[in-house]
């Protein structure tokens, strides 16, 4: 059963449709469910289907072409070169009963290897043949984890295949609502707070979820999904990083300086100095493509140049692996149950907490009243100086209603009191954003928790509060 992507599977369908052929590419972060939702979709009923390998060569690949070829009933010899193996795909087609032909690749990425001229093999086989049948009835779906190859080889493809996608369907993580909705469906009985915990860990990633055990407590879950000696997950983060990069090392020296509790993010120059790698063209494509399959964000304040813009770590599942499963490197079993109200537990939680929110502005409008009020969602700061401290917003909405949202998130496992000196702080901030940012809007504080505000002598200083139960809205 799919939950949600009700709107891609609509945009999916509606391929079939067209009056002339489509070429169609699906992406998204590795494991987000791109190709359950393609295969769903479709009901398996594929003219042709094909997955690339992780790392193969280029005779592992096109022998594996003419495998899928074979499932399809066509009997060939090996291709010598993709020109071949696409013109042994075009026999398969003309040999296929009339109507819509639907061909899915999946993991189009995998499949180019130097030297390989896949792309060349893919802009012939489309431009040169798929679009000039008179039958006008080829569906053609490229599917990939490496998003930032489908956006630079695909979408922004400045050769043969340039204006000539029709379509196409990025699928994200799930929300807070999806993930409760998957965790109903598999009668795993967690209530929000233990779905936020998970979601603070796993993200909205199907993949991770369908791990989940029933009968379990949510801290139990996280031990045998990762610190168990059999854990489904132990070894994830490794696979994930090496699967969607050439050369993971370089890129997870730029997530290792990112990693070590740094809340408000780093610039380049830090960035190059902390992860000891040479500025230049490559160290931007890492920057760049890190950024493109989500891993990584890159901000500047509203209000200033984007070469002092910062870049922060903000996957939950590569935040969790550095703060959690790192420092415990597999030694106890029961690791997550027995520290869970630790202080290195509870500096996570602040942490990833706030990257939930960040992943939730929809719902976070729709709690304010202003889903349809333009805005501009951006991060705010300002470095500090001998004169002036710094400042940090990670969240702030600028509105066409005259009004600027600024935002403070906090998890607590009681309903949050507002202390003389954190009423200090944020009214501190409200000042500096005053006199600093360019903004002259009227500025409402918003305080986002886990369980609610306290109505203090302090809590005057807050003009609306939201908790989780907005942030499960639809």
């Amino acid at each position: 059963m799919i939950i949600g992507r009700e709107k891609e599977q609509k945009e999916l369908l509606n391929l079939l449709e067209k009056e002339e052929s489509q070429f169609c590419a699906v992406y998204g972060r590795r494991r987000v469910g791109k190709t359950y939702l393609i295969r769903e979709t479709f009901n398996y009923q594929f003219c042709f289907q094909h997955t690339g390998i992780a790392n193969g060569t280029l005779r592992q690949q096109l022998t594996s072409f003419r495998n899928s070829l074979l499932a399809c009933g066509m009997k060939c010899a090996i291709p010598k070169n993709w020109i071949e193996a696409f013109e042994l795909l075009k026999q398969h087609i003309n040999n296929a009963p009339s109507g819509k032909k639907v061909i899915f690749i999946d993991e189009l990425p995998w499949m180019d290897t130097p030297k390989g001229n896949l792309i060349g093999a893919l802009e012939n086989f489309w431009n040169g043949w798929a679009t000039a049948r008179r039958e006008k009835d080829i569906v053609l779906i490229v599917c990939g984890s490496v998003t930032s190859w489908i956006s630079k080889k695909i979408l922004k493809d400045k050769g043969g295949l340039r204006g000539r996608i029709t379509g196409k369907i990025k699928i994200v993580p799930f929300t807070l609502r999806e993930c409760e909705l998957f965790s109903k469906s598999a009668n795993l009985a967690l209530s929000r707070k233990d779905v936020l915990e998970l979601y603070m860990i796993l993200g909205g990633i199907p993949y991770y979820w369908s791990f989940l055990k029933k009968g379990l407590s949510a801290a139990q879950n996280v031990d045998q999904l990762f610190f168990a000696e059999t854990s489904p997950l132990r070894d994830e983060f490794d696979a994930l990083y090496s699967v969607l990069f050439k050369r993971p090392e370089n890129y997870l020296k730029v997530i290792e300086s990112l990693s070590d509790g740094k809340k408000s993010g780093i610039t380049r120059e830090q960035l190059i100095a902390e992860s000891k790698l040479s500025d230049g063209g490559t160290f931007t494509t890492i920057l760049e493509e890190l950024e493109e399959c989500g891993f990584i964000r890159r901000y500047a304040s509203a209000d200033t140049s984007q070469n002092n813009a910062l870049y922060q770590l903000i996957d939950n599942f590569t935040l969790f692996y550095y703060l959690c499963i790192q420092k415990n490197a597999f030694s106890d079993e029961h690791y997550w149950t027995n520290t869970y109200t630790s202080s290195s537990h509870n500096v996570w939680k602040g942490l990833a907490f706030e990257r939930v929110c960040l992943q939730h502005i929809p719902q976070i409008k729709n709690a304010l009243g202003i889903s349809g009020v333009q805005t501009n969602v951006c991060s705010w700061f300002a470095r500090g100086t001998d004169k002036r401290k710094g400042a940090q917003i990670d969240l702030v909405m600028q509105r066409a209603d005259g009004f600027t949202d600024i935002f403070e998130m906090k998890h607590s496992t009681q309903p949050f009191a507002i202390g003389s000196d954190y009423a200090n702080n944020l009214q501190n901030k409200l000042i500096a954003y005053q006199q600093l940012s360019k903004d002259k809007r009227t500025l409402h504080l918003v305080l986002i928790t886990t369980n609610g505000v306290v109505h203090n002598n302090n809590f005057n200083i807050i003009q609306r509060e939201i908790t989780i139960d907005d942030l499960f809205a639809v």
